[in-house]
């Protein structure tokens, strides 16, 4: 008999009448939330204007959910298009399947786009952002838990996941809670970079390739504990790879950036001041030409003193 576990929900959907609520989509929607409040404060305190971060993440977050969802049903195509399934299916979002380094890849060229709409560099954007988006990972990784998905292997400890699904293919049991690791390890890499950020005055996309690097060595070790399904090479987990070699790329990064480009930026946003600092602008030219005004009626009023003086004496 287990004396302590984490129980799992009786099911991830809730209704509100005939509107569905969801659990995997409310903990999306709330890490999305979060990581463009933070990723707004972050940039405020670096130069940037007050709406920015949300402008921008219009394009980004779209673009990373699009992302997250096709990484997903490439990597896992056999739950969509094989024999006895729904291809229809690889639509459902709602239903949990979304692939961080997809997420990732698209959401950045979603931010490009936006960056480069508003002359912004991507990388100074991407460093406010870095620890917004790891708290989001943290909290979205309890969509998992309200669909019962992502678990790891049977255990015995007091913090073990009860599943208790039978459907496509789960055995009801005792499971490492690797949803839950993820989420702690998310939130400790969200305080890591902010750290460093604040230590180091990481500039130039390097606080977040500090975020993608020591997520993936989470990632890595976290991933070896999982006993879903998944595709395998030389023994390894196919997330274990891409973990391994985007790793890799971010310390490449940030060694290679910091020697090319020391430092941070000075500038992230033109004219950070905005429609306060052209109003400012806009006034004291309005200013000058006021004065300038007044002058000149100033000496036309003693042209014409003088002018009447003259005819006076004449007269």
């Amino acid at each position: 008999m287990e004396l302590a576990y984490i129980p799992s929900p009786s099911h991830g959907v809730y209704h509100l009448g005939p509107i569905p609520l969801r659990g995997y989509a409310f903990c999306i929607i709330i890490g999305v939330f979060v990581a463009v409040w933070l990723g707004n404060k972050r940039w405020i305190a670096r130069g940037g204007r007050v709406g920015t971060v949300a402008d921008i993440s219009v394009w980004a977050v779209p673009f990373g959910l699009l992302g997250g969802r096709l990484y997903h049903v490439i990597t896992d195509y056999e739950l969509y298009f094989s024999e006895g399934r729904d291809w229809v299916d690889a639509f459902k979002i709602w239903e949990g399947g979304l692939g961080i380094w997809g997420a990732i890849a698209l959401g950045a060229l979603g931010a490009w786009i936006g960056c480069r709409r508003r002359g912004i560099p991507l990388p100074a954007w991407a460093d406010a952002l870095a620890p917004g988006i790891a708290l989001a990972q943290a909290i979205g990784r309890w969509g998992n838990w309200f669909n019962q998905e992502l678990y790891g292997r049977e255990t015995d400890l007091p913090w073990a996941l009860h599943i208790t699904s039978s459907t496509d293919g789960r055995v009801p049991g005792y499971y490492h809670p690797t949803f839950l690791y993820e989420s702690l390890w998310c939130v400790g890499v969200a305080v890591l970079v902010i750290w460093a950020d604040r230590r180091f005055k990481l500039g130039h996309g390097r606080a977040f390739a500090l975020y993608v690097a020591s997520y993936c060595v989470g990632r890595f070790w976290i991933e070896y504990l999982r006993v879903d399904d998944a595709h395998h090479i030389l023994g390894l987990r196919l997330n274990n790879w891409t973990a391994l070699v985007v790793f890799l790329l971010a310390v490449v990064y940030i060694v290679v950036s910091a020697k090319k480009r020391p430092g941070r930026e000075e500038v992230v946003e033109p004219e950070a001041d905005g429609s306060d600092g052209g109003t400012a602008a806009e006034e004291k030219a309005e200013d000058a030409d006021s004065a300038e005004a007044a002058e000149e009626a100033n000496d036309d009023a003693k042209n014409d003193v003088k002018d009447e003086a003259e005819s006076a004496k004449k007269t």
